[in-house]
């Protein structure tokens, strides 16, 4: 069974200064760390693996500068056995659509995969909308909201998605893509021994020349419909209340303010 992860560096802080051109983060000399709903992903991709038995292996995917080699390689200790990097300025300012082409062409490239695992979202995004997408673009079934893994067959996987109103069981034929939600299994924590072990481990670069379309217009900014008329950091607002009083005065004051914010009715 070949399982493919994809995965993305995002900033490690709040702390991000926007481009006002062209409406993206600047992310050049910010910190960065692997987008905490892909540890979800993965952790599930290795328990699948697990269960497929000999002969299955799992491939972390990932878009984004050379330093995204960081994310590539925490993946390997925590168990991953493939990594593959898309890395070309041309894929730079990619909106959600031509993210989730490049990944899909990317995929397709190092491919084929019975399965497709992605988080549910980024945390720099946000829009929980690339892996539906990736799964659009390459013409396979899709899941999302995926909350357990109910039994991994031979042609097929049987999850429990979460729906707004109810859980829903679902079959899926291999191949196919799933989000999975936060919480579905326990991250392992990166390996040590694996850290030793994978350190000089080769990992795939591909850029535009590598890919079956070329074209500098289907990817990046370039490709993107998206036009991002205004974006910014979220205000901090920080408020201090001095409650006074006896104990039943506090808790009176208290009250009244949580109720007057809709935190109590």
């Amino acid at each position: 069974m070949k399982i493919l992860v994809c995965i993305k560096q995002v900033p490690g802080t709040t702390q991000v200064e926007i481009d006002e051109t062209t409406g993206t983060l600047k992310r050049d000399g910010v910190p960065a760390k692997m987008n905490p709903f892909d540890l979800y992903a993965l952790e599930t991709a290795l328990r699948i693996k697990a269960e497929a038995g000999e002969g299955a292996e799992v491939t972390a995917l990932t878009m984004g500068p050379p330093q995204c080699e960081r994310v590539v390689r925490e993946a390997f200790m925590m168990g991953v056995d493939r990594g593959v990097i898309l890395s070309d300025r041309a894929f730079g300012g990619a909106d959600v659509l031509m993210t989730s082409f490049t990944l899909a062409k990317g995929i397709a490239k190092t491919g084929p995969y019975d399965l497709v695992v992605c988080g549910k979202q980024t945390t720099d995004g946000d829009t929980a909308q690339v892996g539906a997408e990736i799964a659009e673009w390459m013409g396979i079934p899709h899941v999302v909201n995926v909350k357990s893994i109910d039994s991994v067959g031979g042609d097929s996987i049987s999850v429990t998605v979460d729906l707004p109103d109810c859980t829903l069981a679902e079959r899926i034929p291999y191949p196919c893509l799933m989000t999975v939600e936060k919480g579905i299994f326990e991250p392992r924590l990166p390996s040590y021994r694996l850290m030793k072990a994978t350190s000089d481990r080769e990992i795939a670069w591909l850029g535009l020349k590598d890919l079956d379309d070329t074209d500098p217009k289907h990817y990046g900014l370039n490709g993107s419909p998206t036009q991002v008329k205004r974006i910014f950091p979220p205000e901090a607002h920080v408020e201090h209340v001095m409650i006074e009083g006896d104990d039943t005065a506090k808790a009176v004051q208290l009250a009244d303010l949580l109720e007057s914010r809709k935190f109590l009715q």
